[in-house]
């Protein structure tokens, strides 16, 4: 049965008149009987509270904590699924996590849960921040991005209070949460360089993922694979490697972005050839700068030339 800390917390939650810290608690009371093997008494606890919710109306959002400020970034995410151009394998990957939270109710009539925490491995700019873009427009929820590596170095000696209060977010405010450059927190706690103060920001974060029994979904990213604790991954209900565009994919994404812009007989494979080795994010923003050459030139389109020397001076970041 519940723990006499949680029946406590329940009663003055009720007094308090705090409803929506009561539907917390209950939800974590759920989550204890579901790990102490009783799935039926978890489930009828959600399913009251999730009925009594219904009655109550739309939920009030949950401000941040104003010490949090400046670390979470919120926004109300526009690019649906069908706007990426990645792999049949990774799209694939995130329908089954879209379809499965849509129907974590037959799944917990099961005792199962649905896909949430997920961990996105890539070089820059290779979609893994769309990718939390696109799962909150399809889930209809806000998207909240930590910004883990603000939150180190500016607290410092107080990252694990940050991160719980970060957690408490999570599970009172269902939402998609985004930890951009995770590694600043999850690098293996067996590297000679590290400090001890970051091997219990790590355990602080391993504990409270494992812990975390909200509906919210938790993704982290990373540009650095190798830096991360091996202890991590087995945390996270998936985990996506991104890699750089294929000439497919490149050949798509220019003629997405430039859409009614295009020039009628483009040279692809020098414009393919060009683009190589450049990821989403760079080939987009070459796309747009040749747009904006020919808007200001008083042209409805971009030639291949334009094109060409946009994806160029990208190229050139690459070697200096």
């Amino acid at each position: 049965m519940a723990t006499a800390e949680q029946i406590k917390s329940l009663i003055r939650s009720h007094y308090s008149d705090d409803l929506e810290r009561f539907y917390t608690l209950a939800l974590q009371v759920a989550s204890y009987e579901a790990r102490q093997g009783h799935t039926a008494l978890a489930l009828d606890i959600r399913n009251i509270v999730d009925a009594e919710r219904k009655k109550a109306g739309p939920r009030v959002v949950i401000p941040f904590p104003r010490d949090l400020k400046g670390l979470v970034l919120t926004e109300e995410p526009s690019v649906p699924l069908a706007a990426m151009v990645m792999p049949t394998e990774i799209c694939g990957r995130l329908d089954r996590i879209i379809h499965e939270y849509r129907q974590q109710n037959k799944l917990k009539s099961h005792g199962l849960q649905h896909r949430r925490k997920l961990l996105l491995i890539g070089a820059p700019g290779t979609g893994k921040t769309m990718t939390a873009r696109v799962l909150a427009k399809e889930l209809h929820l806000p998207l909240h991005t930590i910004q883990v590596d603000r939150l180190v170095t500016k607290f410092m000696g107080e990252t694990s209070a940050k991160l719980r209060q970060i957690f408490d977010m999570i599970q009172q405010e269902h939402a998609v949460y985004l930890f951009d450059e995770f590694d600043a927190i999850g690098g293996d706690r067996s590297n000679d360089n590290d400090v001890g103060e970051m091997r219990r920001v790590l355990n602080a974060f391993l504990q409270f993922i494992e812990q975390d029994t909200s509906d919210s979904l938790i993704v982290a990213a990373t540009n650095n694979p190798k830096l991360l604790d091996k202890a991590l991954y087995r945390r996270f209900d998936d985990v996506l490697y991104y890699e750089l565009p294929d000439s497919k994919q490149r050949k798509t994404l220019i003629a997405n972005v430039l859409a009614l812009f295009q020039s009628p007989g483009f040279a692809w494979k020098k414009i393919l050839q060009q683009s190589e080795g450049l990821s989403h994010a760079e080939i987009d923003i070459a796309c747009r700068d040749a747009i904006k050459v020919a808007i200001l030139a008083d042209r409805s389109n971009v030639s291949g030339d334009e094109l060409l020397q946009s994806l160029k001076e990208k190229q050139n970041t690459h070697t200096k």
